[in-house]
């Protein structure tokens, strides 16, 4: 066969991504802050583009409960637990440490539960029935307030009267980090202030007595001596918990019986002791507010049942085209370079308002699905929240699982319990025992905590928790029931049974 060049002509269809589409795309996925960025971006970069002032009315869609709302699957009816959203509450991590803080101070893991007599509220307090919640005051938190540092300045200004010693004491003020403690190295404070590091450690001892007792100590166990001493509980038992923190964050109890020579009920008081000090405490007086989170979608109950869902319309972008500006410079453009540039202005302008009008009704028309098929959650508590998938949503309002993805994303919804972000009603299922209707995951999660929070002298085993919850028709293995334990941050029988013993 001879071997030449020819030509083919062939025909084909594929999606191309213009670059309208990727615009149409991002849109979907930014949260209302980050399209609020995109589209005061947009009006700087747009001459064409101006944010529309009068606010237009946003009409709500009406849910109809589901038909088989009342056949879901009943554990309890408990109300459902707060959700837990990213940034509304501060880190706990507190670098250099050598033990977790949170674990040692801290064993609660959930957070507050919001029923229905809190219907209306955008989160765990306060709140109206209309979600028009009166927030005046979320901005004067810290109004008012004294910051650490000026309490601490006050504090020397008082205590020091040598100027090179209030020198070094200024300088070991900016060297605290948010909780309290005191970072980098003081043999180079000394070496850039030239003076002796014993002059350095004596100014130290002498900020360590400021008010918060606690403050400027250089780790976790430095902090919790300053306290215990200033209460004048520094004996050699409490010091040497000190030393063996480890074996407190682990609940290794006898263990630190065995270190400090005390019996169980010793023990108890002296962990008492500790668990009442503030292991971090600069954030009394350094508030931080945490950022609001504003719902993309609003939901509250329809006066004839069921409910209406409607956009909440501080979060949509308003913005036009201003048609007159652009028939005003088109008709006195000359060159071919300023046509293009305001063609392609234009036609920029009008995708972007486009896109953003079909960015909102795609999020109003998955947030209605949602609560419909959610509808038992909302009415009855987390223990009937249904398992979900993001194939069941795009299967119900034909739409690609990847768009849905997209439209929860970074979005919230607020419900008449509580703020939550879309993503929170898609869990995974978990078969029934009985070969009923399948039970979510999160719904399971809610109900061995139920149970081991319920539970008495009798401490309930990961292998009797699965018995209880197969006779309520929940097939369930026990490495998964100690997963979910584990998640929750909820010890071991065995170590509950022990801190009940010694009446912790």
């Amino acid at each position: 066969m001879a071997l030449g060049p020819r030509l083919d002509l062939r025909q084909s269809q594929s999606l191309v991504m213009t670059p309208q589409l990727q615009q149409a795309i991002k849109l979907l996925q930014l949260s209302s802050l980050e399209l609020t960025t995109f589209i005061d971006q947009e009006l700087e970069r747009n001459p064409l583009l101006e944010r529309e002032e009068a606010d237009r009315p946003i009409e709500a869609v009406a849910v109809e409960p589901r038909a088989d709302a009342n056949d879901l699957p009943v554990l309890d009816s408990a109300p459902p637990e707060a959700p837990i959203l990213d940034g509304m509450t501060p880190a706990a991590a507190t670098e250099g440490m050598d033990v977790d803080v949170d674990n040692v101070f801290n064993n609660d893991s959930a957070a507050d539960s919001v029923g229905m007599e809190g219907y209306g509220q955008w989160s765990g307090s306060g709140g109206r029935p209309d979600f028009d919640d009166d927030e005046s005051g979320l901005d004067q938190v810290s109004a008012g307030e004294i910051g650490l540092r000026d309490h601490l300045i006050a504090q020397i200004n008082v205590d020091i009267p040598q100027p090179g010693d209030r020198l070094i004491a200024l300088h070991l003020i900016e060297m605290l980090d948010g909780a309290g403690y005191l970072t980098g190295d003081l043999d180079e404070l000394a070496a850039r202030l030239g003076c002796a590091p014993a002059r350095v450690e004596a100014v130290l001892a002498r900020v360590q007595g400021f008010d918060p007792v606690g403050v400027f100590a250089r780790s976790l166990k430095e902090c919790l001596a300053l306290q215990l001493a200033e209460r004048n509980r520094l004996d050699p038992a409490m010091a040497a918990m000190l030393d063996h923190l480890d074996l407190l964050a682990r609940r290794d109890l006898p263990g630190l019986m065995r270190v400090c020579g005390v019996d169980a009920e010793d023990l108890a008081e002296m962990i008492g002791e500790i668990k009442a000090l503030d292991p971090k405490p600069a954030l009394r007086f350094d508030h931080i507010v945490a950022p609001l989170v504003i719902p993309d979608v609003l939901m509250r109950r329809a006066q004839g049942g069921g409910w209406l869902v409607e956009l909440n319309s501080d979060t949509l972008p308003r913005v036009l085209v201003n048609t007159r500006y652009y028939t005003k410079i088109a008709a006195g453009a000359r060159t071919k370079d300023d046509k293009t540039y305001i063609s392609e202005r234009f036609q920029s302008a009008n995708w972007l308002v486009k896109s953003l009008h079909q960015r909102a009704t795609t999020i109003l028309k998955v947030a209605t699905e949602l609560v419909r098929q959610q509808d038992a959650f909302f009415r009855l508590g987390v223990s009937h929240l249904r398992p979900l998938v993001l194939r069941d949503i795009a299967t119900a309002i034909s739409m690609h699982e990847s768009t849905v993805s997209r439209v929860t994303s970074n979005k919230y919804i607020a419900t008449p319990r509580g703020i939550y972000e879309m993503k929170y009603f898609f869990t995974q299922s978990i078969n029934s025992a009985d070969g009923g209707d399948a039970h979510s995951a999160e719904a399971v999660r809610h109900r061995i905590k139920g149970l081991i929070d319920a539970e008495g002298k009798d401490v309930l085993s990961d292998e009797r928790i699965v018995e209880i919850l197969k006779a309520e028709s929940i097939d369930i293995a026990r490495r998964t029931v100690a997963k979910y334990r584990e998640a929750m941050n909820i010890a071991s029988s065995v170590q509950r049974r022990r801190e009940k013993s010694l009446g912790m």
